[in-house]
């Protein structure tokens, strides 16, 4: 779990930077529709483009970002089993 809530509180503080003096988070699990968006954003990040940078990371980075978002991933599952249908890897 703490994975998946490291996950989130990074999203959630990048996109302070974008959104200005709101502060509702824009990502959490509390909510069947907060956690299927969290589902989608991880499975965007592990698509290959997206977890390697289209090649440009090395082999140890993009292997250690792919351990931090299957934990959170798994994580995720565990809490609400029907996530996984929204994730390519889990499903």
């Amino acid at each position: 779990m703490k994975a998946l809530q490291t996950y989130i509180d990074n999203k959630n503080k990048y996109q302070a930077l974008f959104r200005g003096q709101r502060t509702e988070a824009l990502y959490e699990i509390t909510t069947a529709a907060g956690r299927l968006r969290v589902a989608k954003m991880i499975d965007c990040a592990l698509s290959p483009e997206n977890l390697s940078c289209d090649g440009e990371l090395s082999r140890t980075e993009t292997n250690r970002r792919y351990r931090e978002l299957t934990a959170a991933a798994t994580a995720l599952v565990k809490l609400d089993p029907s996530m996984a249908q929204h994730m390519y890897e889990f499903g």
